[in-house]
Order: C-alpha cells, then sequence, then structure tokens
C-alpha cells in the first residue's frame, strides 16, 4: 500500500485499464456492466480488495476533506456476549473522547464468520480512521496496516509488525511487578503462577512483570494454562508448598478459592491469592481479589485523541502505557506463624 490515500488513479495503473473502466466498476450500475468484459472487472475488483480501497461514500466536503467519522473493529463480539464487560469501558471511552472532539463512530464488525479488517467488503475508509481492539490481533492484517496509509491506533500493547504500531495500553509489566514486591513484603518466599505466559501482548507482558519481580523469592510452582480442575490446581499449590498464588485470569482464581473454602482453607489465612488484572468485576461470591485496576476507560479516551491527532495533523507514531493501579483487596495477607514455623 501506499505512503498517501489511494486513488481511483492509483486502482487504474495498478490493474492496468483506465480511470474510466474503474469508474465503471464501482458505480456497478447494470448499463455499465455490460460495457466492460468481465475478465477486466475481475481484474479491478482483485486490485481494490488487495489494496483495501473502497470509494468515499459521500464527497469529503469538510475541512481537510474529512468525513468526520471514527471506525471501531473488535476482533472478538463486543456485545451482547461474554466479552461485553471487557469492550464496554474501552467503548464508553471512546465515545466520550469523539463526541468532544466532534466525531462520529462506525462499528466495524469484519463480515464473515472470521472477523478480519481486510476482506471482500472493506469499509475501512468509510471512515478517516480506525481504533482497534482485540485481546489478540491478526498479524497479517497488522503488518499491513502498518506498511500502509490508513491512520488506526491499537487499544493495548503491539509489537512490531513490520515497524511501530501505534497503541494505547495498559502497565501490567509494571503493575504485575509491584504486586509481587507487596507479597514478598508480606514475607512471600513460595510464590506459585497459574496461566499462560505465552501468546497475547498483555499475557506475555504480565509474565515479564512477573518472573524478575521475584528477586530471590522462590517460584515453587508453574501452571501455564487456565481453566484447568480447581481441586486439582489447589492440591498441586499446597503439595509445592505455595503461600502465595498469582493468576492471570479471575475465573481460576474464583473457582480454587472456592475450593479452598469448601476444605476449610484460608484465604489469605493460609494461603494468598492475587489476580493479575481487574477483569472488570473485582468482587465476586463476597470476594474481593487483591489485584491491579486494568484503566479501560482511560485507554478507550487516549487512544480516539491519538487517532484524532493522526487523522488531522499526520502525528507520528505514539506508544503510550497507562498505570495499573493496586487494588487493595482481601485475598493477600502476611505469611502466616504456621507458614514460617513449617520452614
Amino acid at each position: 500500500m501506499a505512503t498517501r490515500r489511494l486513488t481511483q488513479k492509483d486502482i487504474a495503473r495498478l490493474a492496468g485499464v483506465s480511470q474510466a473502466t474503474v469508474s465503471f466498476v464501482l458505480n456497478g450500475s447494470p448499463e455499465n456492466a455490460n460495457r466492460i468484459p468481465a475478465e477486466t472487472r475481475d481484474r479491478v475488483q482483485k486490485v481494490i480488495r488487495d489494496t483495501g480501497y473502497v470509494a468515499d461514500p459521500v464527497a469529503r466536503r469538510m475541512v481537510k476533506g474529512l468525513n468526520r467519522i471514527l471506525g471501531v473493529f473488535t476482533y472478538e463480539p463486543a456485545f451482547p456476549s461474554a466479552q461485553a464487560d471487557f469492550f464496554t469501558p474501552f467503548l464508553l471511552g471512546i465515545e466520550e473522547a469523539a463526541q468532544e472532539l466532534g466525531y462520529d463512530l462506525l462499528l466495524l464488525t469484519g463480515a464473515g464468520v472470521k472477523r478480519r479488517i481486510f476482506g471482500d467488503n472493506v469499509r475501512l475508509r468509510l471512515a478517516d480512521g480506525c481504533i482497534i481492539l482485540g485481546r489478540q490481533f491478526d498479524r497479517d492484517e497488522l503488518t499491513r496496516l502498518v506498511a500502509g496509509d490508513f491512520p488506526f491506533v491499537a487499544v493495548g500493547r503491539r509489537d512490531d509488525a513490520g515497524g511501530p504500531v501505534p497503541y494505547v495500553g495498559g502497565g501490567y509489566v509494571a503493575g504485575t511487578a509491584a504486586l509481587v514486591q507487596r507479597a514478598r513484603a508480606l514475607g512471600h518466599q513460595r510464590i506459585a503462577y497459574i496461566g499462560l505466559n505465552e501468546g497475547a501482548e498483555s499475557t506475555v507482558d504480565r509474565w515479564i512483570g512477573f518472573e524478575p519481580a521475584l528477586n530471590g523469592a522462590e517460584l515453587v510452582h508453574t501452571q501455564f494454562a487456565v481453566a484447568q480442575p480447581p481441586g486439582e490446581t489447589l492440591d498441586a499449590l499446597l503439595a509445592a508448598g505455595a503461600t502465595c498464588v498469582f493468576f492471570t485470569e479471575l475465573a481460576d482464581a474464583i473457582a480454587v478459592d472456592a475450593v479452598a473454602r469448601h476444605r476449610g482453607i484460608s484465604v489469605p489465612g493460609d494461603l494468598s491469592i492475587v489476580v493479575l488484572g481487574n477483569h472488570i468485576r473485582a468482587e465476586e461470591h463476597g470476594r474481593r481479589f487483591t489485584s491491579f485496576s486494568i484503566p479501560r476507560e482511560a485507554m478507550g479516551r487516549a487512544a480516539t485523541e491519538m487517532l484524532v491527532r493522526r487523522v488531522e495533523n499526520d502525528a507520528p507514531v505514539e506508544q503510550v502505557l497507562l498505570d495499573c493501579a493496586i487494588v487493595e483487596g482481601d485475598t493477600l495477607g502476611p505469611l502466616s506463624t504456621q507458614h514460617v514455623r513449617n520452614t
């Protein structure tokens, strides 16, 4: 893709046809269809699909030729779904900032079973730029966006994709490290980790923040998996002599905590539990888990403001991480005297 917005003239050159032919194909009227050979029409349509070009739906009459529309693309269903509580705060921040900045929003869901930014019916250019959300992005599409001319901003830190990716993310590395340091300050030296440590950048960041922060404490058990039987997980933690366990997923922490209660094991008296991220619902089953807050609404707002800077001023790539403040729950406590005697 070029370093500027594609025009019909560009499409004509790439397809080896006249600009009038491209206009006829885009028009799509029956009288024009008979004037263009099928092979030529297919070639032009392929170039349009491959480049991501979409003809402007309205004349760009406003300042700087903008429609004043921002796209929002989500790789997972935003609502209503199991992901709704995850995405809603992001969308609230995006909406508030867009309204203040004088932009409308266009929700792009990616036509088809698998959500894709680039497909047979690309609609990106109905908007002036796009905010992209998702737990894990399609790397090929991200590379294509970085190489292209279309302004976009990712919500969440993203690794380079043929070049730096503009993003607003959460400071999961620092937030995780702060929680580990808090556990160590309370005397915990036998620590466990339950959750994935590879995959999406947000997952990797938690592990990156966790391991160095141990700083002499012993990592007595790891389970690089989620949604495992909670009873088996608790058995493994007790067998390893862990006094504090870090979970990447709130659901796993809730399940293990419930089994521990059923067995008469005190949390945090016998076993402290920390969750790496508040996952919206910090309070479950009367339990407020020690965690850090993810500033989702602020991330959505900042991403929108960054995108508008890129759209209106051709601002350079920015990469911003927002602080994740510690949530003082009731599941992390000091090392018990019983544990001290046992060691």
